[in-house]
């Protein structure tokens, strides 16, 4: 690193200048630049016994740095890392018009310059004079610091590669427009702040404050890992790649019995189009009356985003489905073209139906109290029908159970006699929900785990 600690002015490192990034001098940005500021002065003034307090706080910053590694999954220059998190996570002016249009044209420009001058200074902070001094040989820890796992509690390996690898870079640049072209070229093609990080998504809050939160860690599983199906993999597969594509697309519902991987496909379907600009946002049945306010918080983002529903269905009181049914089609304001809704559910007309909804003898009408018999079938079924796409996933007979079976074996190494795998397989399935791909998966599971 080029710069020195101790001998330029306190106003070189001035974070609460900055005028389209931040604020962030209330965390460890703000924590480094008193302690280089107090360093200056105390230098300057030699003053004495100075040295003990501002070792420990240098220590407390080394701490931070390896708790933030620990955290988010850095490795490398631990400072450049955390530098380039603030600036990859800052959403703003810049970040967001790069994320849309991969550049931003006007003043703006100038302001981002003047910040990233301020970058500038920090990435190139020399902390060895300071080190030194104090007689805090331990900070060279955090200058090549090496983490056994890439994958974090936040970030997952993916995440964690791409933010060093852009810290390596941004501590390389000599001048700001380097670093400008850099993030710009960053920008436009990961996004920025969690939108752009992450692949998957709850909603958390309380009605009128709610968030789209991200979910760290999701299944890293492929549509290749679900055995069978192809039919429905490939319906689905084409809906999602033109709605990616800017085509038009359908929302798309996956029906069918328990166990088939109807919620592992749509799981599938984040990892693969992620770098297609893919997110996925996991809404539950009592969350349908916040889907306003969720959708106003991603319509204006450059990806492509499926609001997913698992597990849906309805029983005769339950009135949500009203809510889904006008953000779907039907309300006066148009769902925005960067939005589609994938659900499941083992139901195809998600709503229960009885008999009496279909009938008209005295004892229905008695219990029913409903006129308009036909307008109630109606209702019940208008918010399947809002589903241009459906799939249907059925559960496999034993010979394509037994297939199931034997290629999860043989992907997972499982040493066993053809034979007695299928006659194990067969027992297991008696006792354990019947034919299906989760029972096999749980059977090669307990084979796995068992040792065999």
């Amino acid at each position: 690193m080029s710069g020195k600690a101790g001998n330029g002015k306190g106003r070189d490192m001035r974070s609460r200048e900055l005028i389209v990034y931040g604020p962030f001098q209330d965390g460890l940005l703000g924590r480094v630049e008193n302690l280089a500021a107090e360093y200056e002065a105390a230098c300057r003034e030699e003053e004495s016994g100075w040295e003990t307090r501002l070792a420990e706080e240098l220590y407390g910053c080394i701490r931070e740095l390896i708790a933030i590694a620990g955290r988010y999954g850095f490795h490398g220059n631990l400072w450049h890392c955390y530098l380039t998190h603030l600036l990859v996570t800052d959403e703003n002016c810049f970040s967001r018009g790069c994320e849309m249009r991969r550049g931003m044209e006007g003043t703006v420009n100038e302001a981002v310059l003047h910040d990233l001058r301020i970058f500038k200074k920090l990435f190139g902070l020399d902390f060895a004079p300071m080190c030194r001094r104090l007689q805090v040989p331990e900070f060279a820890l955090t200058e090549n610091y090496m983490t056994g796992r890439r994958e974090s509690d936040i970030y997952n390996a993916r995440i964690c590669h791409c933010i060093c690898r852009l810290a390596a870079e941004l501590g390389e640049k000599t001048t700001p427009e380097e670093m400008k072209f850099t993030l710009t070229c960053f920008y436009g093609t990961y996004g920025v702040g969690n939108f752009g990080l992450h692949k998957c998504f709850r909603v958390e809050g309380e009605a009128g404050s709610v968030q789209v939160k991200p979910i760290s860690r999701i299944a890293h599983v492929r549509l290749g890992d679900l055995v069978g199906y192809e039919a429905q993999k490939k319906k689905l597969r084409e809906n999602t790649e033109a709605f990616l594509a800017g085509r038009a697309a359908n929302n798309c519902l996956l029906f069918g019995d328990a166990g088939t991987g109807k919620s592992t496909c749509v799981k599938a379907i984040a990892n693969e189009y992620y770098d297609g600009g893919l997110r996925v946002i996991e809404v539950y049945k009592h969350q349908f009356r916040e889907l306003n306010d969720v959708i106003s918080q991603i319509k204006g983002r450059n990806y492509r985003f499926i609001i997913f529903m698992d597990d849906l269905s309805f029983e005769d009181f339950e009135i949500e489905y009203k809510y889904l049914k006008a953000v779907i089609e039907g309300g006066l304001e148009k769902k925005p073209d960067n939005v589609l809704i994938y659900a499941t559910s083992n139901r195809r007309h998600l709503i229960r139906e009885n008999y009496g909804d279909k009938t008209e003898d005295g004892a229905a009408m008695e219990i029913r109290q409903d006129m308009h018999t036909s307008d109630t079938v109606q209702e019940k079924l208008s918010l399947a029908y809002r589903f241009g796409v459906t799939i249907y996933f059925g559960a496999p007979d034993k010979k394509q159970f037994q297939s199931i079976v034997k290629t999860l074996a043989e992907r997972d190494g499982v040493e066993i006699s053809q034979e007695k795998l299928l006659a194990e397989a067969n027992k297991w399935e008696l006792s354990h929900g019947g034919l299906s791909g989760r029972t096999a998966r749980q059977f090669v599971d307990y084979l796995t785990g068992s040792g065999v």
